[in-house]
């Protein structure tokens, strides 16, 4: 993160990512959370992430808030997480961390929603290691086969 002025230029992974006052370009943000320009800029068409400002020239500027959205919807995307799951998650946590809080009947049905994706969560990544098990044994009967063949 440095402290100098903003690069302008090109969108693009390598170019534009200068830092000013705590805000990134896109190609930055890309390079951080690992998705692509045309990723981000889906799921900001998705209405899941917004840029915090723009710059002069008209290039999007993301904060370390944004950052940390992104790795959210991120994480959840392998998990079979659908665009308006990750947004109500994305929104359950965003009124559980306004200032001051919701009122705590709000705060309590929030919780549960918040837990609910952890279960769901937890459910699809078991699911997930079963079939990478299954693939493991799949791979392992494969090279047995070829061990086993002629010429080898």
């Amino acid at each position: 993160m440095s402290g100098g002025p903003p690069i302008r230029g090109a969108e693009t992974a390598g170019e534009g990512t200068g830092m000013d006052g705590g805000h990134m370009q896109i190609g930055e943000v890309a390079a951080r959370t690992e998705l692509s320009l045309r990723t981000i800029r889906h799921y900001e068409e998705a209405g899941l992430v917004v840029p915090s400002a723009r710059s002069q020239g008209g290039f999007r500027l993301y904060t370390e808030r944004d950052v940390d959205r992104l790795m959210v919807i991120r994480r959840m995307k392998p998990l079979g997480f659908s665009l308006d799951q990750m947004r109500d998650l994305l929104e359950a946590t965003d009124r559980l961390d306004t200032a001051g809080g919701p009122a705590p009947e709000e705060h309590a049905a929030l919780l549960e929603r918040v837990r609910g994706y952890e279960e769901a969560a937890t459910r699809r990544v078991a699911d997930l290691r079963v079939q990478l098990a299954r693939a493991e044994e799949f791979a392992a009967t494969l090279r047995a086969r070829l061990d086993r063949a002629p010429g080898q």
